[in-house]
């Protein structure tokens, strides 16, 4: 690899309600499929700055970040993505840290809806990263998809 060669990188939230189900957007652009909020990294981004300003964008809400859970490559799209752990601020804080009062999400123009949905019904991909977020025991993971 060279100096000058890029790579492509984002951050991703896992966010879940009191059930424990996963917050999951549904994109208007390209294949119009469901991910966790967040996005790609600006030029001079930290990885924390740009999940704040993507979930601000993207759900009209601050987050608070709890951890870093994990690094994964994506070869179909030479991506590194970082998920954190995370909660919603400001409607309040249940005392287990999850954040309520999700009605009031407001979506960017990048997405349609909001759900949130079991482990088992996301993608194996998605599944795999949720759940060491989920799971999280203090040691970052990786694996490439």
């Amino acid at each position: 690899m060279g100096f000058d060669d890029t790579y492509k990188l984002s951050a991703h939230a896992v966010i879940t309600n009191e059930e424990g189900e996963v917050l999951q957007l549904r994109a208007t652009y390209a294949d119009k499929t469901w991910g966790l909020p967040g996005g790609a990294l600006d030029l001079g981004e930290t990885i924390h700055e740009a999940l704040y300003r993507e979930c601000r964008e993207e759900l009209g809400r601050e987050i608070v970040i709890d951890y870093l859970s994990g690094v994964y490559y994506h070869r179909v799209y030479n991506s590194h993505v970082f998920i954190f752990r995370a909660h919603l601020k400001a409607c309040g804080v249940n005392p287990n840290g999850v954040g309520h009062g999700s009605g009031d999400i407001t979506l960017s123009s990048e997405h349609s809806a909001f759900d949130y949905f079991p482990l088992a019904d996301l993608s194996p991909v998605q599944r795999v990263r949720v759940q060491h977020c989920v799971q999280f025991n203090g040691e970052v993971q990786s694996a490439k998809f």
